[in-house]
């Protein structure tokens, strides 16, 4: 899980890149590395919740009645739309709270990674990840209707995703696993809705 186009299809990942690039006026070379950058960090945010039961139960009960993968059907209209304000979006499109659930207080710290690594500014950085959490979220839903999963069906998804990108030696894995494992106190960094508007509003 490294690309939009291992997600969704060399197809319609590559038109996402490129709606996305657009959104951010970013050239989508530079689109597609930040996104390579930032699905591990949302992968291993979600396997860190999946760890224990209740984390693992809270995260089917949200597929089940919040992601159910029909986002996906409508891609091209939500990308078109941009980040929406959280008070205008629903549970299924509301990245910043998706966000504040999977990363917590290393929402702000992850952006900063991502910003640093690929010259993006934090505000387009923040803008990437609201709008990658919930698509992340619809394909695991997805996989959970396709495939009639359970809690536990679902965090050995993301587990064994977790493992596959770890043995192909990704660095922003263990980037990830570092950031997420270390004990964090909040950060003025970790608005990333604010970030996200603030970019849209310079």
């Amino acid at each position: 899980m490294f690309s939009l186009e291992d997600l969704l299809g060399q197809q319609t990942g590559g038109e996402a890149i490129g709606q996305i690039s657009a959104n951010l006026g970013a050239d989508q070379s530079t689109v597609n590395n930040a996104v390579q950058m930032a699905l591990p960090v949302i992968l291993q945010g979600l396997a860190n919740n999946v760890q224990s039961p209740q984390g693992a139960q809270s995260l089917d009960s949200a597929l089940a009645n919040d992601h159910t993968g029909g986002l996906l059907n409508n891609l091209t209209d939500f990308l078109s739309g941009g980040v929406p304000a959280p008070e205008q979006a629903t549970r299924a499109t509301n990245g910043s709270g998706i966000l504040e659930h999977i990363l917590g207080t290393n929402k702000g710290t992850a952006a900063q990674e991502i910003s640093n690594k690929t010259g993006l500014d934090m505000g387009q950085v923040a803008n990437l990840l609201i709008t990658l959490a919930p698509i992340v979220m619809a394909y695991l839903g997805k996989q959970k209707q396709q495939n009639d999963l359970d809690a536990g069906g679902v965090s050995d998804l993301i587990l064994g995703q977790q493992k596959q990108a770890q043995s192909t030696g990704n660095p922003m894995i263990d980037m990830a696993s570092r950031m997420l494992d270390s004990d964090g106190d909040g950060s003025a960094l970790d608005d990333l809705a604010a970030m996200a508007a603030g970019y849209f509003m310079k």
